[in-house]
Parts: C-alpha cells; structure tokens; sequence
C-alpha cells in the first residue's frame, strides 16, 4: 500500500504491523525462513504487482497517449520488457488500449480517488 500510495497517488491508510515470532526446533537448518511467506519481494503492494508496474501505471496516468517505446526511455528498461510488463498489466486488468496501436490511447481501469 505504501508504493501505491506513493507512486499512484492513492490515501490508503498505513497501519503499523506488529509480527509476532516464535522459536520452532523442529525445522531442520536447511529450511529457509521468510516473514512474507510466498508473497515475492517485488509484489508487495495491494495491487500485486512488481514496483516497474508500478511505474508505468505512474507514467500512464500521466500522459494516456505515451507509447511503449517512451515509457521503456522513461523507467530506463527495454521495450521487451516494457511490453511483457504491460500485457502482465492488461492480463491483469488493470489497462486497456482505446482506438487501436498507432493513434489510440491507454486507460487505468483502477479506481485512484
């Protein structure tokens, strides 16, 4: 929630969090142990999704008519990536493309107050 707010301009209300940890024995040394749990590093907001998500949703909400190649420019990433990025966006169902590829437009269909 914390990048949401930060990135998408979201007021998600910040909680703090107390973890409570208890000593197990049992487990063997080999086992690993996580506070997050399956949760991946890079998906840890409420939208689950990696911080470069995060930050074409940002660029997006900026300028709807941005293309694939400038937002690749603008987070410093390749153009393959930015495309697997956004159909991981679009598959999510988080943007849609308006009026075609050449002269369309991007839309956020998350709710941002």
């Amino acid at each position: 929630m914390f990048f949401s707010n930060l990135i998408l301009g979201t007021e998600y209300e910040l909680k703090n969090r107390y973890m409570h940890v208890d000593y197990v024995p049992e487990q063997s040394s080999n086992e690993v142990q996580s506070a997050i749990g399956i949760v991946s590093k890079g998906k840890i907001c409420t939208l689950n999704c990696p911080l470069d998500e995060l930050a074409i949703l940002q660029l997006i909400m900026e300028n709807p008519n941005i293309t694939q190649k400038e937002i690749a420019s603008r987070i410093d990433k390749s153009e393959r990536t930015v495309k697997n990025k956004v159909a991981s966006l679009k598959e999510k169902g988080y943007i849609r493309r308006l009026n075609g590829k050449r002269n369309g437009k991007w839309e956020i269909l998350l709710e941002t107050e």
